[in-house]
């Protein structure tokens, strides 16, 4: 297949595949529910750490911590409302009360200082940066660990900034910033659109290396970085408008 017949094809596919018909089965649905800027990154970002496994049981898990958080997460955040929670409880897989909890902190102190996670990426400047997300996550870290005695926790955020892929903080950044009014929100300013880069898992990895767009054989930093870099050869301004192409592609193989 040449570029021009793959970049036809993605196009096509990415239209398909965007639409508001999608949102009611993908964890986009959560942080479209608030209309508050603080509540909706905040369940953009909870939605997204929990999103690996199956998609109905991420939905259902996503949909139990905003109960949990009585629908007003960033009062609930506020509030330090989740103190009061049972460490222990499970939230979804290998996440638990604990994970929930050591994370909340690390935003309540950002929320303290800043009216929300926008503003707080604009003061690092994450967006005028060549790797916003990594750079927001790394921030974010500092302050985590800090809200918790210098401790650090992989299932708040990711650690490993050198190699990660960022799968999810990169699904939740593509909901906030990309802002085409159809599936994702487009709320924040602080990023451009055009410095995204692809929510990577396994199954989008599978579908970009059958369509030849990587031979990288791993889900790591590298890998997205060289797929969003192709991309962004068809799509300068709109990299991850190709994320629902590879997904509804993915779907079919």
């Amino acid at each position: 297949m040449t570029d021009t017949e793959l970049k036809s094809l993605l196009d096509a596919e990415a239209e398909r595949i965007n639409t508001p018909a999608f949102i009611a089965d993908d964890p986009v649905q959560f942080p479209r529910r608030f209309v508050r800027q603080e509540d909706i990154e905040i369940a953009a970002l909870l939605s997204a750490i929990i999103a690996w496994g199956n998609r109905k049981m991420i939905c259902r898990d996503a949909d139990r911590i905003l109960d949990i958080m009585g629908d007003h997460p960033a009062d609930f955040v506020r509030d330090g409302a989740y103190e009061d929670l049972d460490p222990d409880m499970n939230l979804h897989r290998t996440f638990f009360v604990r994970n929930f909890q050591h994370l909340l902190r690390g935003l309540r102190a950002i929320y303290r200082k800043y009216p929300n996670l926008d503003a707080f990426s604009a003061s690092i400047r994450a967006g005028e940066t060549d790797f916003p997300a990594w750079n927001l996550v790394g921030a974010m870290n500092e302050i985590i660990a800090d809200a918790n005695g210098g401790l650090r926790d992989s299932r708040a955020l990711p650690q490993n900034l050198k190699t990660t892929a960022l799968k999810r903080i990169n699904m939740a950044l593509r909901w906030l910033v990309r802002d085409d009014g159809i599936v994702d929100m487009g709320i924040w300013k602080s990023i451009p659109q055009s410095k995204l880069f692809i929510p990577l898992d396994v199954h989008v990895g599978n579908t970009a290396r059958e369509l030849g767009l990587i031979t990288r054989k791993a889900n790591d930093r590298t890998a997205t970085e060289q797929l969003t870099a192709k991309l962004r050869e068809w799509r300068p301004d709109d990299p991850t408008f190709y994320d629902f192409a590879l997904f509804g592609i993915g779907m079919k193989l």
